[in-house]
């Protein structure tokens, strides 16, 4: 029960920290953003490094880096894809890519759960896709395979679910070290970027309370996922965390005033029995 407290409160932080770099990326471009709030999230990680106990470990700080990587490629080619083509199709690919990766690598890796989970983490998935239904409905198959956004979708969404893989293989008494290589690499992939891409380096003044805000809650809910990760099974965690789109959903509903779709109220029904059913489990 405490991993998927924690899980959920990772979902939360995930969801709310995409809310407000979404604002944020309104009045500055996404890569700066995705930079200054990963770097912002260093201050707080600071703090946990202090009140979390953890042995530094090398191997540690590696699979942190490695997950950090993959997290930042997954962000590049997600806001790609939404830039170049539709929300509809690259939103529900990524929640899929982000939930079902951990799940198969799980299982691969011989987790074993209970049946009843084992329905809770298949409504997930499901839930995972139509709270992500953007303008209320879901791609054909002919727009899937006609779509440029398809293949930058599935991969951003697949990056994403090995971040939440990587994240967990390191070891469990190295406190939060592993966030410390994650945030060290993926900082130092958006300033090349950045760079490359000849990006404004500093954020517009009227994001900066957003850009903190995104950053602080990506941190909040990094430090809550590889939590529950040391409670309980990947495969139950990961899953529960990609529930997160449904946070920035009504976040969006709350703040800006946008309306559910139909599909998406499924979705927040479908997200309750999943979590439903693996608490029970």
């Amino acid at each position: 029960m405490i991993a998927v407290l924690l899980a959920l409160g990772s979902a939360v932080l995930f969801g709310a920290g995409d809310f407000a770099g979404g604002l944020a990326a309104r009045r500055t471009p996404a890569t700066t953003v995705i930079l200054w709030s990963q770097a912002l999230g260093v201050l707080l990680l600071a703090v946990g490094l202090l009140v979390i106990p953890g042995v530094f470990r090398a191997d540690s700080l590696l699979w942190g880096a490695a997950a950090g990587l993959a997290g930042g490629v997954a962000l590049l080619l997600f806001y790609r894809s939404l830039a170049e083509g539709s929300m509809s199709v690259a939103a529900p690919l990524t929640a899929l890519g982000s939930a079902g990766v951990p799940v198969l690598i799980g299982v691969v890796l011989g987790e074993r759960t209970t049946f009843l989970a084992v329905v809770g983490i298949v409504i997930a998935l499901v839930a995972a896709v139509l709270v992500s239904a953007e303008g209320g409905r879901l791609p054909a198959w002919r727009e899937l395979l006609g779509s440029r956004t398809t293949g930058g979708a599935l991969a951003a969404g697949a990056l994403f679910g090995l971040f939440f893989v990587l994240l967990a293989q390191s070891s469990s008494d190295s406190g939060l070290w592993p966030l410390a290589g994650a945030r060290a690499a993926s900082i130092g992939l958006m300033l090349v970027v950045a760079i490359l891409a000849r990006r404004a380096l500093v954020p517009a003044r009227a994001a900066i309370g957003t850009v903190i805000v995104a950053g602080a809650a990506d941190m909040g809910a990094n430090i809550l996922f590889l939590l529950a990760t040391r409670q309980g099974l990947l495969i139950i965690t990961a899953v529960l965390v990609a529930l997160y789109p449904a946070v920035t959903v009504l976040l969006a509903q709350v703040g800006l005033r946008e309306r559910a779709s139909g599909l998406q109220i499924v979705g927040f029904v479908a997200a309750a029995a999943a979590v439903t059913c693996i608490a029970l489990g």
